[in-house]
């Protein structure tokens, strides 16, 4: 491992501090018949970004750990994870980007010191604060671009960024290649390092390891793309975190409920999900209109789903990769036109059709049969064009536990693309934490949305 020069940053209220950068590789090297992990259709359309996410943990005994000690576990039990995720610690193949060179080059680990208390950093804290904890700026940014230091073409797949208040709490961020993993790949392996440094920083011994990823095997099939562009999406775009309480989203699902009690279609016990994506959908609409002077461009919904578990032949929840599709629903030349009856009714087919799937080999086979070229165009035009919703709710993030206690917040970095929500499941409650990225001329509007706000806290 190499120790590089210290960088310094200025972050808006304190000072953050790069204080070494290092390459963490594979503890154990990578058998030779695995040395090419070939990148599925899914992957291939997946969006040309890294997912960034950032997890605090207070420092809760108050007592000044050896954070030498904490550190070198951390780095110790990510080589032994990076054994069981090899595919992470390779490189994108320069010639043919349809495959990953399994190379055992590692990862980038850099440790950042910010001379400011926790507390003090998250109570001030703003969305675009969150930056300075992510790893090279990775925040849904390409993967080929270029850092200090790093060619070009040597852009690791997954950067790992510790980063110590002076209070002694932690936050860990992971910028992880979405070509190779989606929100729940993600989930699973922070997870999955957090048990092997738990069991380090225990000396617990185990025979088998505890820790099973799951990669499948597809055949060999280069669509010469890059992946999705989420570079126009994001220009003129803000993030703000909205967090809705369980009992609010009871409330939620009340009113959806006596709103559509007389209809033809009455909603049954609707999941928070259904009526909170509804709201979400309909207010950012009404703040479209008004920022645009009551003009309306149409539009549609896409609801990302995870298709793991949703197939009559389910994949392991561990499978790494992107399994998910994005069907659009819901769209509107009207933001009145957003009922709950229309909109929940295409919500629950959704998950009807999506039940119907045999298995994973017969969605490669139906994308196979289709014109790519049309594909590419529609998958791009849904991010560019449409409100693009997606969750990581039910995986658990609160639970991540590196044997320092429980986090106390989890947090997506960055801006996902402009008209977009992502959810997270919030620390207590039931509640839901949503990350809301909108152009900067229709977020006052939504901000301000009294029926959003009855519903809601914004953070």
């Amino acid at each position: 491992m190499t120790m590089l020069s210290s960088l310094v940053r200025f972050g808006r209220r304190q000072l953050h501090t790069i204080v070494s950068r290092e390459i963490v590789k594979p503890s154990s090297p990578t058998p030779s018949h695995l040395k090419t992990f070939n990148l599925s259709l899914f992957d291939q359309l997946a969006p040309d970004a890294y997912l960034p996410m950032v997890i605090f943990y207070p420092n809760y005994s108050n007592i000044d750990l050896d954070s030498r000690l904490k550190l070198l576990d951390m780095k110790k039990s990510l080589s032994q994870t990076l054994t069981q995720y090899y595919p992470f610690a390779g490189r994108v193949a320069k010639i043919t980007p349809s495959f990953i060179d399994c190379n055992d080059d590692g990862i980038e680990f850099l440790e950042a010191q910010n001379d400011k208390p926790m507390t003090d950093f998250m109570l001030n804290m703003q969305h675009e604060d969150l930056d300075q904890l992510i790893p090279n700026g990775q925040l849904w940014s390409k993967l080929n671009h270029t850092f200090e230091d790093f060619e070009k073409d040597k852009a690791s797949l997954l950067a790992v960024q510790v980063n110590q208040f002076a209070c002694g709490g932690i936050a860990v961020a992971v910028s992880l290649s979405h070509k190779i993993a989606d929100g729940s790949s993600w989930c699973n392996f922070i997870n999955d390092w957090a048990i092997m440094t738990r069991l380090r920083s225990c000396e617990q011994k185990y025979v088998v390891s505890p820790i099973n990823p799951y990669f499948i095997s597809v055949k060999a099939t280069n669509l010469n793309y890059q992946g999705i562009s989420l570079d126009k999406s994001r220009d003129n775009c803000v993030t703000r975190s909205f967090l809705f309480p369980g009992t609010k989203l009871n409330d939620l699902k009340l009113k959806v409920m006596a709103m559509t009690a007389d209809s033809e279609q009455p909603i049954i016990n609707p999941t928070r999900l259904e009526v909170l994506n509804w709201l979400l959908y309909r207010c950012a609409l009404r703040a479209a209109s008004k920022s645009k002077s009551g003009s309306f461009k149409p539009t549609g919904f896409v609801m990302v789903t995870n298709i793991r578990n949703k197939m009559i032949e389910s994949l392991p929840k561990t499978t790494i990769g992107n399994f998910y599709n994005l069907p659009v629903f819901s769209t509107t030349d009207d933001p009145n036109d957003i009922t709950p009856n229309s909109f929940i009714s295409q919500f629950k087919k959704l998950k009807t059709d999506i039940q119907g799937i045999k298995n994973i080999e017969s969605e490669f086979e139906i994308l196979q049969t289709m014109s790519l070229d049309s594909v590419i165009e529609e998958e791009q035009r849904k991010v560019d064009d449409y409100y693009v919703s997606t969750t990581i709710c039910t995986y658990p993030l609160y639970g991540i536990d590196f044997g320092w206690g429980k986090p106390l917040k989890a947090s997506v970095a960055g801006t996902f693309c402009n008209n977009s929500f992502l959810a997270v499941d919030a620390r207590n409650g039931g509640g839901i934490e949503v990350f809301v990225g909108l152009g900067k001329q229709d977020m006052p509007f939504f901000q301000k949305d009294p029926e959003l706000l009855s519903f809601c806290e914004s953070i």
